[in-house]
């Protein structure tokens, strides 16, 4: 049975994964493991993963290896993925117009928060007005370890544990986090383990 304690958690947190929480690996891959152990509940766009592709292709990744990323993504969390969004764009006002698409898809699922690492494209008061908050991974990963410290430690030895070209150990992935961008995550998590 799960622990109540995170289904609570699960309900309450409703957050839309901007694509660049998606690409770096190690973020994306620690935001998946988190929605994997109930720690909030993950959604996203075609937008959102159209976006992603397209950093993997200019990264170097082939296409074919992009989409068949994006599609084990989308195949663990089927019930992640928010339609019928698309009315609300154009009736939006962000700073940069081509982010309108992830603010239309949170206020389409009744999102809580939009995760993104680009706070400057979502205003606060703006977004406010909606009943969503902005966080950068970073932040919103301590935020949700703060919330349950078991079931964070154990999302993340899963994802260490997962890992094996090469295998690594937990201090290895944590420094790894620091270098991309997680380095109050990385230490919170180290002083827990």
């Amino acid at each position: 049975m799960k622990n109540p304690d995170c289904m609570i958690h699960r309900v309450r947190f409703i957050c839309v994964l901007d694509a660049n929480v998606f690409y770096p690996l190690w973020i994306r891959d620690l935001m998946l493991w988190f929605a994997y152990h109930d720690l909030y509940t993950p959604k996203w766009s075609k937008h959102i993963f159209d976006e992603w592709i397209g950093a993997m292709l200019r990264k170097g990744v082939a296409e074919e290896e992009a989409l068949r990323r994006t599609s084990i993504v989308d195949n663990a969390f089927p019930d992640a993925l928010v339609e019928n969004y698309e009315p609300l764009i154009e009736s939006l006002s962000l700073p940069d117009i081509k982010d309108r698409h992830v603010l239309a898809a949170a206020i389409k699922a009744n999102a809580n928060l939009i995760v993104t690492n680009n706070l400057k494209h979502f205003p606060g008061d703006y977004l406010s007005s909606f009943g969503i908050l902005a966080k950068d991974a970073d932040n919103f990963f301590t935020d949700i370890i703060d919330l349950n410290h078991k079931t964070s430690i154990r999302a993340f030895r899963d994802m260490v544990m997962n890992k094996r070209r090469p295998p690594m150990d937990n201090y290895q992935v944590l420094e790894i986090l620091r270098k991309n961008g997680l380095k109050n995550t990385a230490d919170y998590i180290h002083s827990l383990i």
